[in-house]
């Protein structure tokens, strides 16, 4: 579980910037072009693109390019597994260390 708590720690890091947290919401319901997602903020290409960077490194979101266009979409797969994370560190279900570590 140690490993866990790292792996959803640094994911929580990416998420921590407002600006990410949005851009996940947006891609939460379709995949979009960069070019579609920096039309909702007033910021460069090149911040854009290190936010996007990130985002990939933390494997929150997936791209995919087309001709000149980098297209992104949630990684849903990892956010669903990320929510039960937190739901069971949150809620101190069965495997929660409060159950685990008395055995």
């Amino acid at each position: 579980m140690k490993n866990k708590y790292l792996e959803i720690s640094k994911k929580l890091k990416v998420l921590s910037d407002p600006k990410r947290l949005e851009i996940i919401d947006m891609l939460s319901c379709d995949e979009l072009c960069a070019c579609e997602i920096l039309e909702q903020f007033d910021i460069t290409q090149p911040t854009l693109s290190n936010d996007m960077k990130r985002l990939e490194d933390a494997n929150l979101v997936i791209s995919r390019r087309e001709g000149k266009n980098i297209y992104y979409i949630a990684n849903k797969k990892i956010l669903k597994e990320m929510k039960s994370d937190l739901k069971e560190i949150f809620d101190g279900g069965e495997e929660c260390i409060c159950h685990t570590r008395n055995k």
